[in-house]
């Protein structure tokens, strides 16, 4: 149960940090976070593990708190902002993307230690660049458009909980379906995949349910004028 109880931790672990850069910046800790997970998720999920008995991916922490952030700003600040905020993550990831393909295309010297394990990181950012690009666009705008939605039917606070688990929940099912589709489909067996597949989403919808509580304690700080 190793890996499960690191998870469980690091779940923990990644939502209170969001919440500290939210607490001490206020929207743009959450503008800074959405940049920065983006980044780092898509270089997690080159990796993978056993979890629950399943084979997945790492990134599906750090990406579901996307979610949360844009859901917070989408609470607090508005749609407006949300959406800025899914432009800034795709932003954010193409210029990444960019500068990596041609870090590694320069000759390393006979010192150098890094090429091989670089490239073996970022060879794979293009296909999983252009899958979490089409995924993350989708994705976020449609998790800005349901929580809205939800909001203008629901606006007491007693559904914020709906309001995030199911714009979250739809939107992750989405996500996944466009990102495996584009990064993994032929990297993998079929069966593999399907498994890289179900597992994603399944840990998508625990992170998912998870943020609840972040989501309660971040309507609560009173910070919303930064």
């Amino acid at each position: 149960m190793q890996n499960e109880w690191i998870w469980i931790v690091f779940a923990i672990l990644n939502f209170s940090m969001l919440l500290f850069m939210y607490r001490m910046f206020g929207k743009a800790g959450l503008f800074v976070w959405i940049g920065m997970a983006t980044v780092i998720a898509n270089i997690q999920v080159v990796k993978t593990i056993e979890l629950f008995g399943l084979t997945a991916t790492l990134g599906n922490i750090i990406y579901g708190t996307i979610f949360l952030a844009t859901d917070i700003l989408n609470e607090k600040y508005g749609k407006e902002d949300a959406k800025k905020a899914v432009w800034l993550g795709f932003s954010t990831l193409i210029i990444m993307t960019v500068i990596m393909q041609v870090v590694i295309k320069f000759h390393p010297g006979p010192e150098d230690f890094a090429q091989e394990s670089l490239e073996t990181i970022f060879g794979l950012i293009p296909n999983i660049a252009i899958g979490s690009l089409a995924a993350f666009v989708v994705s976020q705008y449609l998790d800005v458009w349901i929580y809205s939605k939800i909001k203008a039917v629901l606006p007491d606070t007693k559904y914020l909980w709906l309001r995030n688990n199911g714009s979250t929940m739809i939107s992750q099912l989405v996500d996944t379906a466009i990102f495996c589709g584009i990064a993994f489909y032929g990297q993998y067996s079929l069966d593999i995949w399907f498994e890289i597949f179900v597992s994603t989403y399944l840990i998508k919808f625990l992170v998912a349910a998870i943020d609840t509580p972040f989501l309660y304690m971040a309507k609560n700080f009173n910070n919303t004028s930064h």
